[in-house]
């Protein structure tokens, strides 16, 4: 356990060295983050020399659950310190904090127009963070930990055998490397398309990560040039997809992958059914509805949360499929949160294959995913987790509506904190609204909702286990 503590220790490092340099950046913050910056380090000093150790530490996989579900919680602390200098009270600054580097995008903050530069790029930095950090998670911990059918994405990334990665190092580097790249080209893209700077590279790292934070109360909306919102469109997408994969492509030239192609056709169905809906019922052209709801469908399913106008008021149809949609996930590997388009993809085969059997009971069938048999412990633990997931999405529910909420926002609520999308359904937590006027009980549960959809919840519930702890300390 001393390995976490100083792992931890080393988390708040970084956050230290991060908060000096956004110091160095802005001038206008620059007493404020330095000073958060000293005191983020002390702690962390203090952590490391108090858990240091010259033995080679022991790493069980039982650490490897206490590690992530610490991790992120300290950082999302760490981040909320700079935040509460700025008017914000300790339950907005670790909402916003944890919004952010869970990479959710829902805010309580209004008049960013206004707001200083240091503050709005540490926002986007905090997503920048969440949005590497996921992946590394997701490929590295997750199949190790076997969370919820996630050893089987071990197959598809990396271990045993695939030639594009030697080792979970290099891999960490290639994958470093192709989300670094991949900012780069999406703030050129932005500056190119005439955001200033300072915008495209804050909204680079917003969109690649998926999280969706903007500098602005109208979000993306308040740029309204076609060629910035096609270009977000495409990244938003590119976040989504498995980060593994592209690794795969730039190496091997191997770009077929099940879940890439399940979420593109599923994509590809839902823009074409409210692309048309949309010109059909409004006056709206063919050309700027395709546009805007291409925008807002890729920016809900792969969980960013951007919005350039509100499609709620494009009617009940469409609002009611965004909400469905909302939980639906972006790519296994990639920065997106969600149930995830791999563990849909094999529920739906499951049943497929269970209808068979019902039809014929005695005919041998065999549930593959990537041309490989899955086996049952896969199978369970997908079935499992997409259980836990709508369990616990009712239970944040009826926890939001005991708070006050009515039904459409408490239920959009909990679905968009633990599908990590950023804004819910209804005039208050809507696409045009914000989560400020919500009570601070309303908040906290958003907030837990948040940090356990982007810790696939069962890394988080194992830890309230008692056997856990014995088998921890025996």
């Amino acid at each position: 356990m001393t390995f976490v503590v100083f792992f931890n220790g080393l988390v708040l490092g970084g956050f230290a060295l991060l908060m000096l340099f956004d110091a160095l950046l802005f001038p206008e913050t620059r007493d404020i983050f330095a000073f958060c910056g000293v005191l983020v380090g002390v702690a962390s000093a203090f952590l490391c020399i108090a858990s240091y150790s010259s033995k080679p530490p022991t790493f069980h996989r039982l650490h490897g659950f206490v590690l992530t579900a610490s991790v992120w919680l300290i950082a999302a602390l760490a981040g909320a310190i700079p935040l509460t200098t700025f008017g914000l009270s300790f339950v907005d600054a670790v909402f916003e904090a944890m919004s952010g580097i869970t990479t959710t995008g829902s805010t309580v903050m209004t008049g960013l127009d206004g707001t200083p530069k240091g503050v709005i790029f540490w926002r986007a930095l905090l997503q920048g963070l969440g949005g590497i950090g996921f992946i590394v998670t997701g490929i590295a911990l997750l199949p190790m930990l076997r969370v919820g059918g996630m050893q089987l994405f071990r197959t598809e990334s990396s271990d045993k055998g695939d030639k594009e990665v030697n080792s979970a190092t290099r891999f960490g580097i290639l994958t470093m490397r192709v989300y670094g790249g991949l900012i780069l080209i999406c703030a050129a893209l932005y500056w190119l398309g005439g955001m200033s700077i300072f915008d495209a590279i804050t909204h680079a790292m917003t969109t690649l990560s998926t999280g969706g934070y903007s500098g602005y109360d109208a979000s993306f909306g308040h740029f309204s040039s076609p060629f910035l919102q096609w270009t977000a469109t495409l990244f938003m997408l590119f976040g989504g997809l498995p980060f593994a994969w592209y690794i795969r492509c730039l190496q091997r030239g191997a770009f077929r992958s099940e879940q890439v192609e399940s979420m593109l056709i599923t994509l590809g169905i839902v823009i074409a059914v409210l692309t048309f809906w949309l010109f059909a019922t409004t006056k709206i052209s063919f050309a700027d509805a395709l546009r805007m709801v291409s925008f807002n469908v890729v920016s809900v399913v792969t969980t960013t949360g951007y919005a350039i106008n509100d499609y709620q008021l494009w009617g009940p149809f469409a609002a009611g499929v965004f909400f469905f949609l909302t939980g639906v996930g972006g790519c296994t590997g990639s920065t997106a949160g969600g149930a995830k388009a791999m563990r849909w993809l094999i529920m739906g085969r499951a049943i497929l294959v269970e209808m068979s059997r019902l039809r014929s009971p005695n005919r041998v069938m065999t549930l593959k995913y990537e041309g490989r048999r899955i086996d049952d412990d896969v199978i369970n633990g997908v079935m499992s987790f997409l259980a836990l997931y709508l369990f616990t999405f009712m239970m944040l529910t009826i926890l939001l509506d005991m708070l006050g909420l009515d039904l459409v926002t408490a239920s959009s609520g909990a679905l968009t904190a633990l599908a990590n999308v950023g804004p819910g359904i209804g005039p208050i937590i809507g696409p045009a609204g914000n989560f400020a006027p919500l009570s601070d009980p309303v908040k906290v549960v958003l907030t837990v909702g948040m940090y356990l959809g982007r810790l696939e919840m069962m890394t988080v519930f194992v830890l309230f286990l008692p056997l856990f702890w014995r088998e921890m300390t025996a």
